[in-house]
């Protein structure tokens, strides 16, 4: 190119002047040099287009690979660790939506600043909050199960927010995310067996965690209550529906060691009375607000209570109902403590 450039200036005095500019080629050699220039630049443009093309390639790669990736969302609450129920491969998932992020807040009337409430989920999952190593310490875990009627998922209220007083009885905390009616899942299986898989989930980890394998229960809130009730009651089925070689949970215990079921909606005894209670049901502990909230207590919380009475016949203690019009959480909180205490659900290990 030195060559050429040398060449060029020493035909300064050749070009022609005028409109519009030509430059008078003098020689065979001149013009290889002007072909070669050209050829040169030309290089030049097609390099950098093949580089443009592949930095394009690539950006669109990453956002399809970005797209396909389950979302994972973030905790609720700081310090919370988020797994997911299932596989990213797993049948029970639709796989065309699991990388579709949650909503959340969406019928609040003001922004918060806290996540209340979530919908929009198909890649179900649990949040993690663990006692700690400090006393009192108790390896006990309960999963909570939000309610919202099917429609909405209230994570906050009927979720991140018992953290603290479950850390504070030396109870590990596990927030279930599970699928809803709103966004094309059926409460009565795909529901029910997140809850089942975060039993399952929950036992699998519960030597890195720390926890007592048998000291693993589930609490469900209204629409949440229609998970924790079907828990205690159909785990054999689900374990036996749910034997899949290849997961790897299938041979850890579905069945939860204690329920609850606050201020429950339609029970398996609601739909079928004649439900089978198996002999070996974990002790439950049932509460509603009362007079207050006439359709969950009397309705639906007395009907499961005399069932669980009927079926256990003397062991029936097991499961207590709570009625009272106004200040009740405060007392089912402090009642519910000492009802796992009795059970040696809390005991000091």
């Amino acid at each position: 190119m030195d060559h050429c450039f040398a060449h060029n200036a020493s035909l300064a005095g050749r070009f022609v002047v005028g409109w519009p500019l030509r430059v008078i080629i003098t020689s065979y050699k001149d013009y290889k040099c002007r072909i070669g220039s050209q050829e040169d630049k030309l290089m030049k443009l097609q390099i950098g287009t093949l580089l443009l093309l592949l930095v394009s390639c690539h950006a669109a790669q990453a956002q399809t690979d970005a797209a396909a990736k389950p979302f994972i969302p973030e905790p609720i609450l700081p310090g919370g660790t988020v797994l997911p129920l299932y596989p990213a491969d797993s049948p029970h998932l639709k796989r065309e939506r699991i990388h579709e992020a949650e909503r959340y807040n969406t019928s609040l009337k003001s922004k918060s600043n806290k996540i209340l409430n979530v919908l929009n989920i198909h890649n179900p999952s649990i949040e993690v909050h663990l006692a700690g190593d400090e006393p009192p310490n108790t390896a006990a875990a309960v999963i909570l199960a939000p309610g919202g009627g099917h429609q909405i998922l209230w994570v906050g209220p009927e979720g991140a927010d018992f953290v603290p007083l479950f850390k504070k009885h030396g109870v590990s905390t596990i927030i279930l995310r599970n699928r809803l009616r709103v966004d094309g899942y059926n409460p009565k299986t795909d529901a029910v067996n997140d809850a089942f898989q975060a039993i399952r989930l929950v036992r699998a980890h519960a030597a890195e965690w720390k926890l007592d394998p048998a000291k693993i229960g589930i609490m469900g809130f209204s629409a949440g209550a229609e998970l924790s009730a079907p828990a205690a009651l159909f785990f054999e089925d689900f374990e036996r529906n749910s034997s899949d070689p290849t997961d790897p949970l299938t041979k850890v215990s579905a069945r939860p060691d204690f329920v609850g079921v606050i201020y429950p909606g339609p029970t398996p005894f609601t739909r079928e009375p004649a439900t089978r209670i198996p002999r070996n049901v974990p002790p439950s502990f049932i509460a509603s607000a009362g007079s207050g909230d006439r359709v969950h207590a009397l309705s639906l919380g007395d009907r499961l209570f005399h069932r669980y009475a009927e079926g256990r016949g003397p062991k029936s203690r097991n499961a207590y109902l709570r009625k009272r019009p106004s200040r009740w959480w405060a007392d089912v909180s402090r009642r519910d403590s000492v009802w796992y205490m009795d059970r040696s659900l809390l005991r000091l290990v």
